[in-house]
């Protein structure tokens, strides 16, 4: 991802707050058989304060990766959408995209089977907990002997990054009237209305005119 220093995205709690919000990410290689890539859930490591996250894969897409043995890219995609050049006045313009991402690569470590369960128990609880009847891991009808089937059938990591390369292109570089009335149509009804990146257009813009 290109960087551009007007869009850096550098503060590491709001880095932690997009990797949070975000959980749903791309995980890139490359083998010695070309790219690969796979999507899996990761979060942040609850014992380190830094960028660590921690997750799992299937064991075969660890055969197509190479867990641990070489640099792995994971792509955290936060809010986007598209721009009409509309909502920009009577000036010239064309369509663009806003969106935030990060990047986020490093050697991963590979976690004991101990530390995978931990891993896995953490995730069911992290989205089951939303349910009004949350079917937590360990709770029946699942009973040890499948918890530790399942177990083996995956190969949970930790990732610190040793490099990190986030953007966030909310129309920072347009003026303070275009901006609000961006924000007003993506809060809208509109056919690109998108209330998700309206409300992180509003948080970077509010922390840019904060003194």
């Amino acid at each position: 991802m290109r960087q551009n220093p007007s869009f850096a995205m550098t503060d590491a709690a709001e880095l932690r707050r997009l990797i949070d919000d975000n959980p749903w990410m791309t995980l890139v290689s490359h083998t010695p058989d070309g790219l690969v890539a796979s999507h899996y859930a990761m979060l942040l490591d609850e014992d380190r304060d830094d960028l660590t996250i921690v997750g799992h894969v299937g064991k075969p897409d660890d055969m197509i990766h190479g867990l641990g043995e070489r640099e792995l890219l994971v792509v955290v995609q936060g809010p986007h959408g598209y721009i009409s050049p509309g909502w920009y006045g009577d000036v010239a313009a064309v369509p663009t995209w806003n969106f935030v991402s990060a990047h986020l690569s490093g050697v991963p470590e590979v976690l004991t089977p101990t530390e995978n369960l931990a891993v896995l128990d953490r995730l069911v609880a992290r989205f089951e907990g939303r349910m009004p009847d949350p079917r937590l891991m360990w709770e029946r009808p699942n009973d040890p002997a499948y918890i530790e089937r399942l177990e083996r059938g995956t190969v949970g990591f930790r990732l610190t990054p040793t490099r990190v390369v986030a953007k966030r292109k909310l129309s920072q570089n347009k003026t303070a009237e275009v901006v609000e009335t961006v924000i007003a149509e993506l809060t809208g009804d509109g056919p690109y209305g998108n209330p998700v990146l309206a409300a992180e257009m509003r948080r970077a813009h509010d922390a840019m005119v904060r003194p």
